[in-house]
């Protein structure tokens, strides 16, 4: 593929680096209330982009699951997440209140968000049953989660990265009839932003890159 013009390469790098995660969405615009729709033209572009995503052998792990808003799919993701993070701040001897507030939370962010898209791993994607490959896996699920937002980003959406998932696999797997190969890795709220996020405060260059001789 032929490299952008020079004008083109500043354009992208700006638009890379102006990428946030996104918390808060715009209500519908017809109600005042509710979520602002996505339309499904724009969730399959976002999603073709994010299959072009870089993987391990070219194996393409990842798999998707749309859980639409309003649904029992939503309804039972919720309560499988809010259930798993009370037992695991029970254990860790938080107050009650503390603990009832954080699930009201989880429980209201999943269901406003206009788009939620639970990103899975093929777990029989892997060219050998080792640990190597399937940390090679678990990456390139990584990957296309970063296309995916990047990709939303492109179309004016706004997105957030969200790992809940892992601290119930197979409960989210169950709770969402998924195949008993699709393992839940993260999942990604999308929607029109209703927030400006302050810039990011990233660590000096010098501090993250070294140079080996």
């Amino acid at each position: 593929m032929t490299p952008p013009p020079p004008s083109h390469a500043d354009d992208l790098h700006t638009f890379l680096r102006s990428r946030r995660s996104i918390r808060r969405f715009k209500p519908d615009p017809s109600t005042g209330s509710g979520q602002c729709p996505v339309p499904a033209s724009v969730i399959e572009r976002i999603l073709v982009t994010a299959t072009h995503a870089p993987s391990a052998h070219n194996l393409q792990p990842w798999r998707f699951a749309l859980a639409p808003p309003n649904s029992a799919a939503r309804d039972r993701l919720a309560q499988t997440l809010t259930s798993a993070l009370r037992r695991d701040m029970t254990a860790a001897g938080a107050p009650e209140a503390e603990i009832e507030k954080r699930l009201a939370s989880s429980v209201r962010r999943i269901q406003e968000a206009p788009v939620l898209v639970l990103l899975c791993r093929d777990v029989t994607a892997v060219r050998e049953h080792k640990r190597q490959d399937e940390i090679m896996a678990v990456q390139s699920v990584a990957n296309a989660a970063t296309y995916l937002l990047l990709a939303a980003h492109a179309e004016g959406l706004g997105g957030n990265w969200i790992c809940w998932p892992l601290y119930a696999q197979e409960e989210t797997r169950l709770a969402l009839d998924l195949p008993a190969t699709w393992e839940p890795q993260a999942m990604i709220f999308l929607g029109y932003p209703d927030e400006t996020p302050p810039e990011k405060t990233l660590k000096p260059l010098e501090e993250v890159v070294v140079s080996v001789q």
